[in-house]
């Protein structure tokens, strides 16, 4: 079965149709989602999401945009949520510089703080890296990150990034910008990188494969995604299957 390691159900982009889209996955092949947090509120959603579809758990944390919201009153109510019984990850979490606001140093504190919550709570975390790629990077070295399981979420970085990433034992999440006219980047971090390094992921309703570009995305057009990284490895698309899903069971301890 497919499994997607990263999805936002909880998007108001769902709210018209979620239940019948969410039950409709089997049909696709969709065999486990995860809901990826971003925000205080979304993390109540996904556990919601997790504890009413038995194929859905959650992860919990802060995404950097979000970061500004934190204090730490709220902060010791998202460690709280790590003890909820389908919460398998804290993310997504990590850096984000494409916006100008949160200041760099807020959301650097944050991500320092929830990888350390990630290291208490043993449990693995989502990283989210924009525009950010060294002090993403120096900030999993001073904190000896590596020495935890991670996944780079919507890899978007070089091969030679991927290989500072692959040697440390991380995941890289790959999507729809796999099968975009210019994802070339990516086409070849997925040519470099082993199988059992990588992981399926929507980030829905973001980032729709072709044909569908532009359109909401679900964890059904992840049969595209998985038919362009059989081409790029010359492999059939059940092993990409089946790997992947070892990997994301692995990854999520599940």
């Amino acid at each position: 079965m497919i499994f997607d390691t990263h999805a936002h159900y909880d998007d108001k982009k769902f709210d018209e149709d979620r239940d019948i889209l969410l039950r409709s996955l089997k049909d696709y092949h969709i065999g486990t989602v995860i809901n990826v947090s971003s925000s205080l509120a979304s993390v109540s959603a996904s556990l919601r999401l997790a504890e009413q579809y038995d194929f859905i758990y959650a992860a919990v944390g802060i995404h950097p945009s979000d970061t500004g919201e934190l204090t730490e009153e709220s902060f010791a109510w998202l460690k709280k949520q790590t003890a909820h019984p389908k919460t398998v990850a804290v993310g997504e979490i990590g850096l984000d510089y494409y916006w100008e606001e949160p200041d760099e140093n807020i959301q650097k504190k944050w991500f320092v703080r929830q990888l350390a919550l990630a290291k208490e709570c043993q449990l693995p975390f989502i990283i989210h890296s924009r525009d950010a790629a060294k002090d993403t990077l120096d900030i999993i070295r001073a904190e000896h990150a590596y020495e935890q399981s991670g996944v780079i979420h919507c890899f978007s970085y070089s091969k030679e990034i991927a290989r500072e990433y692959l040697t440390m034992g991380f995941y890289l999440g790959i999507g729809g910008v796999i099968t975009f006219s210019n994802g070339k980047k990516l086409k070849e971090v997925v040519e470099y990188a082993p199988l059992s390094q990588l992981l399926l992921e929507t980030d829905c309703p973001y980032l729709s494969p072709v044909p569908y570009r532009g359109k909401r995305n679900f964890s059904g057009n992840l049969s595209y995604v998985i038919e362009e990284i059989a081409r790029i490895k010359q492999i059939p698309e059940e092993t990409v299957i089946t790997v992947t899903e070892e990997n994301a069971k692995k990854f999520y301890r599940l």
